[in-house]
């Protein structure tokens, strides 16, 4: 049996004791120099699902429902694996399907023109940009996410010493080289997890945009990726943020639904300022004493 901790107990009075101890000031708090987010959210970019992808939902659907009927061996299937696999379908289906038609708009599709116009709009500045994925990391030997996005950026003429993997710098001295290149601008895209890209990633020089290919699992993975370019010794005075997201009904929708079909990245904000509201005491806190 495997034990795992479920929650607090007696939090008002846990938290009376953490304050009693602790001054917690958050960057909004200290009103810190950094950029404005460009249009004061991040921004949602949704893509319609193939028809590959709308039948591997439904797969996905009935494996679930066997599991609820409790006929399948939980070392065959399991609720992880349909949500792991889920994740990497609506990344790209062809991380789960090889074989999968890989023509029309997907996420993948979207991210390299809007990450290819900002390249294009910022070129006098030779500004730069992030783009994070965890679900896909570079592979030589399968299709993978960042190969797809280096090669779709070269065809549309980005030059290849432009484009970098944070996965490539594998020492220290390796990483700070990187880390030079993008700050003065000679390499202008860098694609990373968010735990090789995260804490410890300075490269907000002359950072204009992030990308969210994909949703991790906890927040404050969102505040490391934000955190990379929102943050003192920006040169820029906005910084765009965008979130990728599929719709798998394939229907047109109004923007309340599509940022309903981003609920990943919701859910994380939430939790985000939830956590934010706690320590600080903020009078938004759903605790109260």
């Amino acid at each position: 049996m495997h034990t795992r901790f479920a929650k607090f107990v007696n939090l008002p009075e846990l938290l009376s004791m953490f304050h009693a101890v602790a001054d917690v000031q958050t960057a909004d708090m200290l009103n810190l120099p950094r950029p404005k987010i460009a249009g004061g959210r991040p921004q949602i970019i949704s893509a319609p699902a193939s028809a590959d992808l709308k039948a591997f939902v439904q797969s996905l659907v009935g494996r679930s429902e066997k599991l609820r009927s409790g006929g399948v061996d939980p070392r065959d299937d399991n609720m992880l694996k349909i949500t792991t696999e889920g994740r990497k379908a609506a990344l790209d289906i062809r991380l789960v399907n090889p074989d999968a038609d890989s023509n029309g708009e997907t996420k993948i599709s979207r991210a390299v023109a809007k990450i290819h116009e900002i390249w294009q709009r910022t070129k006098p500045s030779r500004l730069t940009q992030l783009a994070f994925c965890d679900i896909s990391t570079p592979n030589p030997v399968k299709f993978n996410v960042y190969d797809e996005i280096r090669n779709s950026l070269i065809d549309r003429g980005v030059p290849e010493p432009e484009i970098a993997f944070i996965h490539d710098a594998d020492t220290d001295a390796a990483k700070q080289s990187l880390f030079d290149s993008v700050n003065a601008g000679r390499v202008r895209i860098l694609l990373g997890s968010t735990e090789k890209m995260g804490a410890g990633t300075n490269v907000q020089r002359l950072l204009k945009a992030l990308h969210d290919l994909d949703a991790p699992w906890r927040p404050r993975d969102i505040e490391q990726r934000r955190g990379r370019g929102e943050r003192q010794g920006n040169l820029n005075d906005e910084l765009e943020l965008y979130r990728y997201v599929t719709n798998v009904s394939g229907a047109r929708q109004s923007p309340s639904r599509t940022t309903r079909r981003s609920a990943p990245h919701v859910g994380n904000s939430a939790r985000v300022a939830y956590v934010r509201s706690v320590l600080t005491r903020s009078s938004k806190s759903p605790i109260q004493e």
